[in-house]
């Protein structure tokens, strides 16, 4: 996921109770053949279907550059964590799709009826994206991650997991520990998660609820070590040094969020984003981790 709407609170995080499949899911066997679309990482970046805000953050996110330095390649099995409203997966579902592998999306757990109404319309939105178009996204199936969950995908089964800017969310709904736990389940022995996370600066003690959004990368190390995978490798491709990692409203003044109050409170109008447009988006680790053979 890119990252949660800024109103949804840790209840919403933690919401959960079961692990069931969600029932509306564009599935593709094992061993389907591939089909028609875009059969290289640069043709599915170029796609059409991509809404025109999603492009725009390319200069900021680098698609082409981070997924190759994760190690996508056709035909692969892979697993995305909460998606969100799909920014990744409109690149990676339709290249898997037209090359014969297949992608599990972790979606948020909404199960629970206390769950806030954005957060079911959210991945209940996203799953009706997967099933409206599946010529595009057949190659997807959806699962769950949240902190009663089961498998995101059957063991050992992947080739490449993914954290694409969630980990904050995790350590502020403590469920940190379980999302590398699974995803080491999730993969074959040899393969690679790949994480992109908010980087906070280094020294001190990390703040375990990432209230601002920021992570030590030090932390994020250790987590991935813990349950079992070793670092093969980090990347300086998402870093941003204009990022002063001090503003008012977290992680979240900058774009794509651009909070211009508290997390939960009113937008106000009077707010100068100017500062903060000028930095772009967060200065962000991008690390690469293997699951021992």
């Amino acid at each position: 996921m890119s990252q949660l709407p800024a109103q949804w609170s840790r209840r919403t995080l933690l919401a959960a109770s079961t692990s069931a499949l969600v029932a509306c899911r564009a599935k593709a066997p094992d061993g389907a053949p591939a089909r028609k679309g875009p059969r290289t990482l640069e043709d599915a970046i170029a796609g059409d279907w991509r809404r025109e805000p999603d492009r725009a953050r390319d200069r900021y996110r680098h698609p082409l550059e981070t997924l190759k330095f994760w190690g996508l390649a056709p035909g692969m099995t892979v697993v995305e964590y909460w998606p969100g409203a799909g920014w990744y997966t409109d690149i990676i579902g339709p290249f898997l799709t037209a090359t014969g592998g297949r992608l599990y999306e972790a979606n948020l757990q909404i199960d629970d009826p206390t769950a806030e109404p954005q957060a079911k319309a959210a991945v209940d939105g996203f799953a009706r994206k997967m099933a409206d178009k599946p010529d595009l996204y057949g190659a997807v199936e959806l699962t769950r991650f949240g902190a009663t969950s089961g498998p995101v995908a059957p063991a050992g089964s992947a080739d490449l997991v993914l954290f694409a800017r969630n980990i904050h969310n995790w350590m502020a709904a403590g469920i940190v520990d379980k999302a590398f736990k699974d995803a080491f389940a999730a993969l074959k022995p040899g393969g690679v998660l790949g994480v992109e996370e908010h980087r906070a600066d280094a020294g001190g003690l990390p703040d375990l609820l990432a209230k601002d959004g920021y992570v030590q990368q030090a932390y994020v190390v250790r987590l991935a070590k813990d349950a079992g995978f070793v670092l093969d490798g980090d990347s300086e491709i998402n870093a941003n040094p204009k990022d002063t990692k001090d503003h008012p409203f977290g992680v979240w003044t900058l774009p794509p969020t651009r909070l211009s109050a508290p997390r939960g409170e009113p937008a106000r109008p009077d707010f100068d984003h100017t500062t903060y447009d000028a930095i772009g988006e967060s200065d962000r680790m991008t690390l690469r981790f293997v699951r021992p053979r």
